[in-house]
């Protein structure tokens, strides 16, 4: 997969995929215009919408309804290491949500692609290269 990122202005970095775009910024007190999630905070939302994903595929699956399921995502932050050290992903559902998918759907939200990538980093290669502008 190939995603081209680009800078519009100021501080908002832009990312083109698959036909769509994703714009981050940055707060207003970092220098940008708080017109849009920092990456950081896109990365965060990455967690716990996968998760919800495959929740969604879950109950789809088996014909159970979504509504009023949400996910409550928490990071608790290490000071030691400076950064977070954990994140608490709390599946809360109505009490009409039959008891016996309770374990199946922690199962479920353990198959999401952004928690196993996270958990087994893949490597990192930074390059530059130079490109010949087009006029």
């Amino acid at each position: 997969m190939s995603i081209k990122i680009t800078f519009p202005n100021n501080y908002k970095v832009r990312a083109e995929m698959s036909g769509f775009v994703i714009e981050t910024d940055q707060r207003k007190e970092d220098g940008g215009d708080s017109s849009a999630p920092t990456p950081y905070e896109l990365f965060l939302a990455s967690i716990g919408t996968c998760a919800g994903a495959y929740i969604l595929g879950f109950c789809k699956s088996r014909g159970l309804t979504t509504e009023g399921i949400e996910i409550e995502q928490r990071s608790v932050y290490d000071p030691i290491q400076q950064k977070i050290g954990k994140i608490i992903l709390d599946i809360k559902v109505p009490d009409i949500f039959p008891e016996k998918y309770y374990n199946a759907l922690i199962r479920a939200v353990e198959m999401c692609a952004v928690k196993k990538t996270i958990e087994n980093p893949p490597l990192f290669e930074v390059n530059t290269k130079v490109i010949t502008p087009s006029y």
